[in-house]
């Protein structure tokens, strides 16, 4: 189900907790919400639809796929860039990596390992940096 954008920072500012089986239905709103703002978003954090759960799903050309409880395990090409965010007006310059690697369950709960680079790794790292509650 297509879910309304969260822009409130204070909420956006709250920390996000580890998924469990029981949130699967998230992930469906998450690729719908994404789906249906595709024109002006890559990418989007649970708690962009009001979840505080550590749940992202990311647009790599054609395709979106969900991460869930992503960790970035290793990353290499430090680079500074600015970046906006669907949930907030504005640009804020970030640090980013050029390659990462990632440890994440899929939409199955089954432990995933991926290596990415370029645009997708930079999308990964945004929303998987909203877990934290710093605004991007």
């Amino acid at each position: 189900m297509v879910k309304p954008i969260v822009r409130d920072p204070l909420f956006l500012q709250q920390k996000s907790e580890p998924a469990m089986e029981a949130d699967k239905q998230v992930i469906t709103d998450l690729l719908d919400t994404l789906k249906a703002n595709q024109e002006r978003c890559v990418g989007m954090a649970a708690n962009m639809i009001g979840v505080k759960k550590q749940i992202i799903v990311v647009m790599a050309g054609p395709f979106m796929f969900p991460m869930v409880n992503p960790v970035i395990t290793k990353k290499s090409g430090r680079y500074e860039t600015e970046e906006s965010c669907l949930s907030l007006d504005g640009v804020r310059p970030c640090v980013r990596y050029e390659e990462i690697e990632v440890d994440y369950l899929d939409e199955n709960f089954q432990k995933k390992h991926g290596k990415y680079g370029g645009f997708t790794a930079q999308i990964i790292q945004h929303e998987i940096q909203h877990f934290s509650g710093e605004l991007i």
